[in-house]
């Protein structure tokens, strides 16, 4: 394909594969833990670290990366401090973040313009220490999700059933906010800060609803993230579109027909269970029709005093 010949596309294919694969992982337990949001909460918090970096002169992935993970740790212990209302913790980061973000902006006034590549998404912004930074956060959060696959499965359905069985809940809880905090920054050059959830949240969210199980949710949670991205990188090199929007518009687009193909496929099912139904019942009243109709010739038989006649053993019919 003639975009594959520019090497700023070669990387921004790559690095969407990479951080496709475990964002999509990761919105699997984000949404098992009713915690959709907190995507989204940290791509605004790291908009702080972006503009930090802006203002101090320090590279803004870096600055954002490192604010992304700060901000989850913030997180976990402001939902410790409101257990029965975790939503409040999203909250309470979200507006701090932003609020910083937007005094910093106002106060380097000259780097105004580069915010809109990483407010949107921008496949120029991705350069060598971008995609090696990505490289190693996907390595990374591959390892954490392989190796601790069963005690996330049980925290991600219950964390006091985890804590019961002994898992150190506190800890693991904390490592997933740092690694969500990873993935996020990580993210944040191809799909842009304002849609970097559309990438971890809309895969996750198809592949509950038509995965079989959990492990099934998982793979395909990850296949639909990196044909998105594919397919949203496309068509903004086609149409001259910002990169973020177009994946998470590819990423809808197969929500919506990956979710009324299911429907669909859920309704023929059901039909075809029914006629199944409705052929066995008749099957079941024939045989039931004939059972009370021999049973009726045989109490016949015996009020008149016939016999049903029966063929003597050792003869046949001619």
């Amino acid at each position: 394909m003639e975009m594959l010949r520019y090497d700023f596309m070669q990387r921004a294919f790559c690095a969407g594969a990479l951080v496709a694969v475990v964002a999509s992982v990761l919105g699997v337990y984000l949404m098992l833990r009713r915690q959709a949001l907190m995507a989204d909460m940290l791509s605004h918090v790291s908009l702080a670290g972006i503009a930090a970096g802006a203002y101090l002169y320090v590279h803004p992935t870096i600055a954002g990366f490192v604010v992304a993970i700060l901000g989850a740790i913030a997180v976990e212990y402001v939902r410790r401090t409101y257990k029965t209302y975790s939503d409040v913790s999203v909250a309470i980061i979200m507006v701090g973040g932003l609020s910083t973000a937007v005094i910093l902006m106002s106060l380097s006034p000259s780097a105004n313009r580069s915010f809109s590549s990483y407010l949107f998404g921008s496949v120029v912004a991705v350069g060598r220490s971008e995609l090696v930074l990505m490289f190693c956060v996907a390595v990374a959060g591959a390892l954490f999700f392989w190796l601790l696959r069963r005690p996330l499965y049980q925290m991600a359905f219950d964390e006091e059933t985890a804590r019961t069985n002994g898992l150190p809940v506190s800890a693991l809880s904390m490592a997933f906010s740092v690694a969500t905090g990873m993935i996020v920054a990580a993210a944040m050059p191809i799909v842009g800060v304002l849609l970097v959830s559309a990438l971890i949240v809309l895969p996750a969210a198809l592949a509950i609803r038509i995965a079989p199980s959990f492990a099934a949710a998982l793979w395909i949670a990850a296949a639909v993230g990196v044909s998105g991205v594919f397919a949203g990188l496309t068509a903004s090199y086609r149409l001259s579109t910002p990169p973020g929007g177009t994946i998470a518009l590819s990423l809808l687009l197969v929500l919506i027909v990956g979710l009324f193909a299911k429907k669909i496929a859920v309704r023929a099912s059901k039909r075809r269970g029914r006629v199944r139904g409705r052929a066995e019942g008749a099957g079941e009243a024939a045989k039931s029709a004939w059972l009370a109709e021999t049973a009726g010739t045989a109490e016949t038989a015996e009020i008149t005093g016939e016999s049903i006649p029966r063929w003597p053993k050792g003869t046949s019919i001619h």
